[in-house]
């Protein structure tokens, strides 16, 4: 997206110089006044693309008249700012321009019968994207989901069971989404009305609707409106509400749900009385983190993920250790963090170098990777990881059997830059994939593409360096 920058200057636009039309189009009166001739319209930048939720763009209308001279023309002066109901574009009567809705239309500035033109167009970048399974969900400005990939449970929403290798809207008009979590085959998400919706496979109840019926479309869970936050590991949810209590359904053969029970649960459970801040569902089991910043981990436990320093699963939440922390994320035997002070840790399975500290032992509680300070985000895949330091700059590390490391290279223990680029925002991890976001909106995706899961419409089974996904 770019930022708009604008000048006390008079600028004389040169994007739209259109002929006059209506009156006025003669040569000089009489008296000698000129005559306004012709109108233009432009911006400080002269962009004729504007992005949904971009702070207003200043437009402005400057006028050629009869003797040559110009002038910036103003609603004082009887400059009238169009269209008046336009289902895209909003214009204030001081030439603010927004973007309502994406598409096209023409913006005009008319003023003594003579009319400038301008074509805008409205686009919605893209804001968040989580990968899962074989497949991504990314949300655009708008408030819209996308997905690609895999789809043979009608995990990406759009209503059918088609592999899609480019992104497909997510049925479901109305209210925008707020936030969406990706399973193995099947997704949540929050509206921004505070709703619950899943789709997808639900043989293990994973959806939450009561039920083990697939859905290809979204189906809301429950009537309440006060979801905050939501995540899915292979087969299991949870979800924390504005109150930060938590609700957990699905599989719970290791105890992932945390009920102190391994009884599977089709519909939301309450998980005790604690408050909780952030939450992450693993393969088998989950992490979250409290009130205070305290991590607690509970599920399955085999390769030590849940990082209690045993290897047996834990039915219900336990503290792990004293540290604080800032985020977590659970991949699918092991888990990643970073604590207040910007260190970055990892425990559990380590086969394929996993958790980054140049090993391949299983760790069965945090150890820190490396001695930065600066990590800002970080996403744990089935064998491999991806972290965003704050100073922009990408790494991975772990398995890279399919490209999902970005690096082009082979398999790492440690972690290593992905290109040389410093404006990366966030991450995501798929179980070979991966999709980052950058600072100027665009979206890249690399790994496995067996399904269509990078979204850029490429032939190829996989991609070793990021591939950047059609706006």
């Amino acid at each position: 997206m770019k930022k708009f920058k604008f000048s006390t200057l008079l600028l004389v636009p040169v994007l739209a110089i259109l002929a006059a039309c209506g009156g006025g189009g003669g040569g000089g009166s009489s008296t000698g006044t000129p005559t306004l001739k012709s109108i233009t319209i432009g911006s400080a930048d002269n962009a004729t693309t504007i992005a949904i939720a971009a702070a207003a763009k200043q437009m402005t209308a400057t006028g050629l008249y009869s003797d040559g001279s110009s002038k910036v023309l103003a609603a004082t002066g009887g400059l009238v700012w169009g269209p008046a109901n336009s289902t895209v574009l909003q214009i204030s009567t001081s030439g603010n321009l927004t973007g309502k809705l994406v598409g096209t239309d023409t913006l005009t500035a008319t003023q003594d019968g003579v009319t400038g033109k301008l074509t805008i167009t409205v686009t919605a970048p893209w804001r968040a994207v989580v990968a899962g399974g074989n497949q991504t969900i990314a949300r655009r400005a708008d408030g819209n989901l996308y997905s690609w990939g895999e789809n043979i449970k009608g995990q990406l929403g759009d209503s059918t069971t088609i592999n899609r290798n480019v992104p497909v809207l997510v049925s479901g008009g109305g209210t925008g989404w707020k936030q969406v979590a990706l399973g193995d085959q099947f997704a949540v998400a929050i509206r921004t009305d505070g709703t619950l919706w899943a789709w997808g496979y639900n043989q293990d109840g994973q959806l939450g609707d009561g039920t083990q019926t697939n859905r290809a479309a979204p189906v809301q869970v429950g009537k309440d409106k006060d979801w905050s936050m939501v995540t899915a590991g292979k087969a299991h949810a949870l979800a924390i509400k504005s109150t930060g209590l938590l609700y957990a359904w699905g599989r719970n053969d290791r105890g992932q749900l945390g009920d102190g029970t391994t009884i599977n649960r089709s519909a939301p459970l309450k998980i005790g009385t604690a408050v909780w801040l952030a939450i992450s569902a693993g393969e088998t089991h989950t992490m979250g983190i409290q009130t205070g910043n305290d991590l607690y981990g509970w599920g399955g436990n085999t390769y030590g993920q849940v990082g209690n320093l045993l290897k047996v699963d834990v039915p219900a939440p336990v503290k792990i250790g004293t540290a604080k922390w800032n985020s977590v994320s659970a991949g699918a035997f092991h888990t990643t963090g970073i604590n207040t002070s910007g260190m970055l840790f990892a425990w559990g399975q380590n086969t394929y170098g996993q958790l980054g500290n140049n090993g391949s032992v299983d760790l069965t509680s945090p150890v820190q990777i490396g001695t930065d300070t600066n990590w800002s985000q970080v996403a744990a895949g089935t064998q491999h990881t991806l972290a965003v330091r704050n100073d922009g700059t990408l790494w991975s590390w772990g398995a890279n059997t399919e490209g999902q490391l970005g690096t082009g290279g082979t398999d790492v223990t440690t972690p290593q830059q992905v290109g040389t680029d410093n404006n990366w925002l966030s991450v995501a991890a798929g179980r070979a994939h991966s999709f980052g976001l950058k600072a100027d909106d665009t979206l890249w995706g690399w790994g496995r593409n067996q399904e269509g899961q990078l979204g850029s419409n490429l032939s190829t089974p996989y991609s070793p360096i990021p591939a950047k996904v059609p706006n």
